[in-house]
């Protein structure tokens, strides 16, 4: 158990997926000039070095954030997530890779990005040596708090906070086999602490089978006003293999579904990896 390190994974076509869509929720809470708090309950080590002996092993980055990078003229949908990515990078000399940035923004890092000063971040995590990288990534940063803490405990320690709007995010590493059951009961209990909050929660899409899953405990636990938006690269066939990034969201600001699905489609085209590469974005509970 927590043997995952995403330090291995950093930038590969899940996190682009992900922070995509993440970056889309962030510039609409932005829209309105009251503050707002986010949650990150798997916050990991902030943001990832590229050039580490980690991220070197497999490259995962190549087929993610780098296939992307290397194209010209993004659709709008994305402009404001390779914004972030690309200030994690600047005013720091870095060495950038061939056609990749030098470091990739965590969740963590990409929220931090989308922060006002009335604004603040909640972090929370437990592995060992993530922690120790997560505090000093936001050391002496007042609107950031780090917490080396379980994710579902700092939902029921956190929740609600004191501003009335914001956005959790869960992003778990499924190492559990009960993972998504543990994930979902996590996500509903935050919703019922926190009805009017804006909620993020990832999955990974191996086959098919795994993402109705989702939408079983979705209907089952009747989140109201649930979103699933859903990328694959390749054809989910395989258990053994991740095929696609799944996010479930709930209460997204009004409207951004099209954006959310427009944005899915074409990282699903331009990260393809075979010909079963495709997207889906629907409503499980409208509301």
């Amino acid at each position: 158990m927590l043997s995952y390190r995403h330090a291995f994974h950093a930038g590969n076509f899940a996190d682009v997926h992900k922070h995509a869509v993440l970056a889309l929720l962030l510039r609409a809470l932005r829209k309105k000039d009251t503050a707002f708090c986010c949650i990150d309950t798997h916050g990991g080590a902030g943001r990832y070095d590229l050039l580490s002996a980690e991220a070197q092993k497999n490259k995962e980055y190549a087929d993610g954030i780098g296939r992307l990078w290397g194209r010209g003229s993004p659709p709008a949908v994305l402009e404001h997530y390779l914004a972030a990515v690309r200030a994690c990078n600047a005013g720091a000399g870095a060495q950038m890779l061939e056609d990749a940035p030098r470091y990739y923004p965590g969740s963590p890092r990409l929220i931090r990005h989308y922060l006002r000063p009335q604004d603040r971040l909640i972090l929370t995590e437990l592995h060992s040596s993530d922690i120790i990288a997560l505090r000093e990534e936001f050391s002496g940063d007042p609107q950031v708090g780090v917490h080396h803490l379980d994710a579902y405990q700092g939902l029921k320690a956190f929740l609600p906070p004191k501003e009335k709007r914001g956005l959790v995010l869960i992003d778990p590493a499924f190492e559990r086999h009960d993972e998504v059951e543990r994930a979902v009961r996590g996500l509903h209990f935050a919703w019922q602490r926190w009805p009017q909050g804006i909620f993020a929660l990832w999955y990974p899409i191996t086959h098919r089978a795994s993402t109705e899953n989702i939408r079983q405990w979705l209907t089952k636990l009747k989140i109201a006003k649930s979103l699933v938006a859903e990328m694959c690269v390749r054809a989910p066939d395989s258990a053994r293999r991740l095929s696609g990034s799944g996010m479930v969201l709930v209460n997204p600001p009004w409207r951004l579904d099209e954006e959310i699905k427009d944005a899915c489609r074409y990282l699903a085209e331009t990260l393809a990896s075979d010909g079963g590469a495709h997207s889906r974005t629907d409503w499980v509970l409208p509301g």
